[in-house]
């Protein structure tokens, strides 16, 4: 049997590059259902291991001074010193641990993660114990996905709540940490996170440190579902997620341009107090293209796209009509480096923030780590 539809794009730009790029359709990618996105341009954060192509046998994209090979770049380096730090940290996937390492200049570790499953439960709680031989402190990262199942989780009549809290707490024992990050809360939901957060608080160790990943904001919004100033009193730092600015249903464009981060810096510093802020940076990249064609049609697009390449062969299979073509596409792609890392991380440093945060471990250039520094 012949393909049914055979399209070949010209993607060459990204896979030659060698970097892991966030791809469209990721639960992260959803856009939440309330009139906070037109005004912060931001409503998902971080893109899950299923929306990151990984390209594993792709070695790091070369050194300024290793020989250039076909369809590498030779990269720009920073000048100057390396930026300081007071805490950085680095978010590490389960089942990735091998890709953090000892060397890096890290302070906080955060596992992700716990996840509340489709059934109310949290049924399985990463070993920190595989990080043997690091020296700072790691956090347990709790996520929840999807609006109804944090619903659940956060009305207290449905009696998920309690048993969520009591795992939470539970192995907290275990960790240096808690951080939850629940980026699906609904409208009517944002009271019951907060007390919620309140009631993990409360219960926790108060040696134990306790944060809260949140959405970028470059002001304040009436109606928030996630209001700074109100959850600040409530956990030790607060992670701003600065990045997907643009994400896969935008125009292109930088997961964090520098000049959208600076609105967001600039906002946080008004409402969260020095040592609870913790920027946030993005290690990944991001791909659109111009037009789609792997989708369902229904007959008059299916009309469209012959008449508009000339296709003129359209056989049967067994009485069904298909074809196959190849159509161009043109594919746009961002990503970061050793020099817009660094660049960013002078725009934070040089505005008084001494804590930042890495999405995530093991997708970031990997020279970048030489120009941070601890003090």
């Amino acid at each position: 049997m012949k393909n049914i539809f055979n399209k070949r794009v010209a993607i060459f730009c990204v896979f030659a590059l060698g970097i892991e790029i966030a791809w469209a359709g990721g639960k992260k990618d959803t856009v939440q259902e309330t009139p906070q996105v037109a005004e912060n341009a931001v409503v998902t954060t971080i893109p899950t291991e299923e929306t990151v192509q990984e390209v594993q046998t792709q070695p790091d994209i070369t050194s300024p001074n290793s020989p250039k090979k076909k369809g590498e770049y030779k990269k720009d380096m920073p000048e100057g010193e390396p930026v300081e730090f007071h805490e950085v940290w680095g978010y590490v996937m389960s089942e990735r641990e091998y890709q953090f390492s000892n060397d890096m200049p890290v302070t906080d570790l955060c596992y992700f993660s716990a996840d509340v499953n489709s059934y109310g439960e949290i049924n399985y709680i990463p070993n920190p114990k595989k990080f043997s031989g690091y020296k700072g402190r790691i956090h347990l990262v709790v996520t929840c996905t999807g609006r109804a199942l944090t619903h659940m989780v956060l009305e207290p009549s449905f009696g998920v709540r309690k048993k969520i809290v009591n795992t939470i707490v539970e192995a907290s024992k275990q960790y240096d940490g808690i951080q939850i990050d629940f980026e699906n809360v609904p409208a009517r939901d944002s009271k019951n996170f907060r007390t919620f957060l309140s009631e993990i608080r409360e219960r926790m160790d108060k040696e134990k440190w306790f944060s809260v990943a949140l959405a970028a904001r470059v002001r304040t919004l009436s109606d928030d579902i996630y209001p700074y100033a109100e959850i600040v009193p409530l956990v030790d730092r607060v992670i701003i997620m600065a990045y997907d600015e643009h994400w896969s249903g935008s125009k292109p464009g930088s997961v964090a341009s520098m000049d959208w981060c600076e609105r967001v810096v600039d906002y946080c510093q008004t409402v969260i107090p020095k040592k609870k802020l913790v920027m946030g940076l993005p290690f990944y990249g991001r791909t659109w293209q111009d037009e789609s064609y792997g989708t369902a049609w229904v007959y008059k697009s299916i009309n469209r796209i012959l008449n508009e390449n000339g296709i003129e062969s359209v056989e049967r299979d067994k009485g069904v009509p298909y074809f196959s073509t190849e159509i161009p596409v043109k594919v746009t792609g961002y990503f970061e480096d050793t020099y817009s890392l660094v660049t960013r991380c002078r725009l934070y440093s040089g505005k008084g923030v001494d804590r930042i945060a890495f999405w995530r471990i093991g997708q970031e250039d990997t020279d970048f780590w030489s120009w941070l520094k601890l003090n």
